[in-house]
């Protein structure tokens, strides 16, 4: 299995709206510049997150984009099923009708577990958390450096 561009640019984009929850609306192309995203890609993920209430965006001179929740009631989860649609491995896990097998097939209850132990996982991903990691690794990071 492999996250698309788009999930791990959305991720990004949301990480950096909770980055700066509660300052102010956010212009796309500060994002742009600060995770070297192009804003073209960027509108193409504004707008499903927007459509959903993840985000919300204000207009005219002081406008831009928010979180529409906090940072700790956004999870990983969210936002990639938005992004990438469901988070299941194999199309049989969500849809048996799919494959004739999938009611004595082995390898379907497999895929069954590990998407649900991958989606749990993500599901326990907030972005309060991510952020939280990313600033302690910044610190890490800040601490050992020597000139």
């Amino acid at each position: 299995m492999k996250l698309s561009t788009k999930g791990r640019y959305g991720v990004r984009l949301m990480l950096d709206l909770a980055a700066h929850y509660g300052e102010r609306p956010v212009l796309l192309r500060e994002i742009s510049q600060r995770e070297d995203i192009s804003e073209k890609y960027l509108w193409h993920l504004i707008n499903p997150l927007k459509s959903v209430g993840l985000i919300h965006a204000t207009r005219g001179a002081h406008g831009g984009y928010e979180l529409a929740k906090a940072p700790s009631e956004i999870s990983v989860k969210d936002i990639l099923e938005v992004v990438e649609g469901p988070l299941c491995l194999v199309d049989c896990v969500e849809k048996p009708a799919t494959c004739k097998r999938s009611s004595f097939c082995i390898a379907h209850d497999l895929w069954g577990e590990a998407s649900k132990v991958l989606s749990d996982s993500l599901k326990k991903t907030t972005l309060a958390s991510l952020v939280e990691r990313q600033k302690d690794k910044k610190q890490r990071q800040a601490a050992n450096y020597d000139i």
